[in-house]
């Protein structure tokens, strides 16, 4: 059992309250889920790559970075790595030459993409 903070704000993001609360070992396993994925979509671009991707089934990265209008390559590889891992987008790479890549959405992007109205 570990003991944290946690703080209730309004609309306004006044304190509404503050508290310490215990939580078990698999409650602090599901907080830091969420402090992950908070982390990954609180970073540019993340959520616009993910409004992107709600629109169609499947996006190839060149398609992808022109939609996104001053994205470097870079930022977008990390960002697609980063939503990756955090089970956001999957990803399919075809043994062709050129090498060809698809991204999509997963069912849990699908299901965040209801809560952020994308």
């Amino acid at each position: 059992m570990e003991m944290i903070e946690l703080t209730v704000v309004n609309q306004n993001e006044s304190i509404v309250e503050q508290k310490e609360v215990q939580i078990d070992q698999e409650q602090e396993q599901k907080l830091n889920i969420i402090e992950d994925m908070c982390k990954v979509l609180g970073r540019r671009w993340t959520v616009l790559i993910l409004s992107n991707l709600h629109t169609k089934n499947t996006v190839r990265f060149n398609e992808l970075k022109r939609s996104l209008t001053g994205i470097s390559s870079a930022v977008l590889s990390n960002r697609l790595l980063e939503m990756d891992r955090e089970g956001l987008i999957s990803k399919k790479i075809y043994p062709e030459i050129p090498l060809k890549v698809e991204y999509r959405l997963t069912e849990r992007a699908r299901e965040l993409g209801v809560i952020l109205k994308i």
